[in-house]
C-alpha cells in the first residue's frame, strides 16, 4: 500500500548547482580600521531569500547576506554576498511548496554562505564574522505575515 502522492512521486528536494551570484567585501578605513580596540564594534547583519521558477520542477533560490561592521559612525567593513542554489523540487502538495522554497532551501545554502563571509571577513584583516544560524521558519512566518497585512490595506474599502 502506497502513502504517496496520487501520482505516486515520493517528495523530493535536489540541488543542482550552488554558485555565488554578487558579493562584496569593503575596507573603506584600510589599514587604520585593522588596528586593536577596546571594544567590539557594533554589526548589523540583514537577510533576505527570493525565489524564482525556471521551470515546473526547478528554482533559483536566492540568499542575500549583508554584514556592517562600525565603530561609533566609522564602518569598519561591509559585506555583501548573493548565493544561490538552482534546486529541483518534485512531489510536494502545492501549499508545501512556498515553506520549500523560503525555509528548507536557504537552510541549505545557509552553511556555505556563512562560510564565504567568514573567509572574507577574515581575509580583510578582521576576525571571521561566524553568523549565527538563521530561523528561516520564522522569517517565512513574518514575510508571510507582512504580505497578508499588505494585500489587506490595499483591498480596503476608502
Amino acid at each position: 500500500m502506497s502513502t504517496d502522492s496520487e501520482s505516486g512521486n515520493s517528495p523530493s528536494l535536489n540541488i543542482l548547482a550552488q554558485y555565488v551570484k554578487d558579493f562584496s567585501f569593503e575596507n573603506p578605513g584600510a589599514p587604520r580600521s585593522l588596528q586593536a580596540r577596546e571594544k567590539a564594534p557594533a554589526i548589523n547583519i540583514n537577510v533576505n531569500v527570493n525565489a524564482n521558477p525556471l521551470s515546473e520542477t526547478e528554482f533559483d533560490v536566492v540568499l542575500s547576506l549583508s554584514a556592517d561592521a562600525k565603530e561609533d559612525d566609522k564602518i569598519l567593513f561591509h559585506t555583501e554576498l548573493a548565493y544561490g542554489g538552482v534546486f529541483r523540487i518534485s512531489g510536494f502538495p502545492q501549499e508545501h511548496m512556498l515553506p520549500v522554497l523560503f525555509i528548507e532551501c536557504p537552510r541549505l545554502l545557509f552553511p556555505f554562505a556563512r562560510q564565504i563571509i567568514a573567509d572574507a571577513t577574515r581575509n580583510g584583516g578582521f576576525p571571521p564574522l561566524m553568523i549565527d544560524p538563521i530561523d528561516f521558519a520564522q522569517m517565512f512566518t513574518q514575510r508571510m505575515a507582512e504580505e497578508q497585512l499588505k494585500s489587506k490595506v490595499a483591498n480596503a474599502p476608502n
